[in-house]
């Protein structure tokens, strides 16, 4: 029992801390944190950078403003190009409302 404990604490003597925590070599730990921290990076730019995810989204909320705007418009110079022929005591070819 005590060769055990002897053999336990030799083994525990001769790791690295990253080793007994983590059981990575320093430089694996290493590798592994800089790994971790460009993929945060890059996750992060993806949802918050100049091409991302919100950008997409208020693209889109602002293409359907645009097309909303354009039949809004096109309405209302219907009804302007359909006053406009009755001033001019004239009548349009089709029904404009």
């Amino acid at each position: 029992m005590q060769e055990n404990n002897d053999l336990y604490e030799e083994i525990e003597y001769r790791q690295s801390v990253s080793e007994r925590y983590f059981g990575l070599s320093w430089a694996k730990l290493f590798l592994a944190l800089v790994l971790v921290v460009f993929l945060g990076i890059y996750i992060g730019v993806l949802l918050f950078g100049e091409n991302s995810l919100e950008v997409l989204f208020q693209l889109e909320e602002y293409e359907d403003y645009l097309i909303n705007e354009t039949d809004r418009l096109k309405l209302e110079n219907a009804a302007l190009q359909k006053e406009y022929f009755e001033l001019k005591g004239l009548q349009p070819d089709g029904n404009l409302e």
